[in-house]
């Protein structure tokens, strides 16, 4: 919620209120972003428009998340709507092969989301964006810069979170896991930072010479990743899917195999001590965002799919 402003926000789970806003604000087209039982209810509270359903954000684990929902996309949805990911492109072509659907990358707002002129922090920095569960993959975050700091003793390592979203025993086991790695004097935790901050931190690791590390077993886009990486933050990542659109190993970013806890110190490490190789790679990955990431591009692919699941033509 600290996120949106300046946007028209409605925010209810009452569906007679549901169905006032829908009544008064006549929507041509309305996009249902995972949760597809919500295609059904608006078919059930009058809606006669067009539905597009989105599917992002399920996690390594989208077959299951999807399977038991497709009858209700088949019946409700006129269209889909993915990025271009492997996984979820594969996923939609097996459950759902007769649905029209749109695939192009999201957009990211490069020119305001960018790099600050920030002071150089004393130390190197390792950061992590995420939720404490099991696809974002925390445990491998805190072994691998448990290990780092080996290397480099006077190491600091920022996780940014949402504490409202960690079940208890998540926590428990991620506390548990900290102290017996001893790293809790050299961690620093942030919850709910908001997004319009968020470049700070990011140029801030960038500058202390460490980098933005993601363990993440699957992602659809990866907006972590794309976020640092328009902040001169180079990144080191699993081959999460989502990613492969603007991580290319070793010139826009590094790569390690998922679970490789020795792979992914030797990259971390090259990422910090070879200097004249991580200032290509933030250059490099600063163009490729640019280039993939478009919000023109995305404006006019997203203009393309309203035409078109509305039969109308531009202009």
């Amino acid at each position: 919620m600290q996120n949106i402003k300046d946007i028209k926000t409605f925010v209810t789970n009452n569906p007679s209120e549901i169905k006032e806003i829908i009544n008064r604000e006549n929507y041509q087209v309305i996009i249902v972003c995972s949760y597809y039982d919500f295609l059904k209810t608006l078919r059930q509270l009058g809606y006669r428009g067009k539905i597009i359903y989105e599917l992002q954000g399920a996690g390594v684990n989208v077959e299951k998340f999807l399977e038991p929902g497709v009858q209700t996309v088949k019946t409700y949805a006129d269209a889909i709507l993915i990025p271009q990911t492997t996984h979820l492109i594969q996923v939609i072509q097996k459950f759902l092969p007769d649905k029209k659907v749109f695939s192009f990358h999201n957009c990211f707002d490069f020119r305001t989301f960018k790099y600050q002129e920030v002071e150089t922090p004393p130390r190197p920095i390792i950061g992590w964006v995420g939720r404490l569960e099991q696809n974002k993959n925390w445990r491998d975050f805190i072994k691998i810069s448990s290990l780092l700091k080996n290397h480099i003793p006077n190491l600091d390592i920022w996780m940014f979170e949402d504490a409202s979203l960690a079940q208890k025993s998540e926590r428990r086991q991620f506390q548990n896991l900290i102290q017996k790695l001893g790293i809790s004097s050299s961690l620093t935790i942030r919850s709910n930072i908001p997004h319009e901050q968020m470049p700070f931190y990011y140029s801030s690791i960038g500058k202390s010479g460490g980098f933005l590390l993601s363990t993440s077993k699957s992602e659809g886009f990866g907006y972590a990743v794309v976020e640092a990486m328009s902040c001169r933050c180079p990144v080191l990542t699993t081959d999460s899917d989502g990613v492969k659109a603007f991580v290319i190993d070793n010139k826009t970013g590094k790569f390690f195999n998922h679970s490789h806890i020795n792979q992914a110190v030797s990259k971390g490490l090259e990422l910090i001590l070879i200097k004249e190789q991580r200032e290509q790679i933030i250059q490099n990955a600063w163009q490729q965002i640019n280039t993939i990431c478009d919000p023109i591009q995305y404006f006019n692919n997203f203009e393309q799919m309203l035409l078109s699941i509305t039969d109308k033509t531009a202009g």
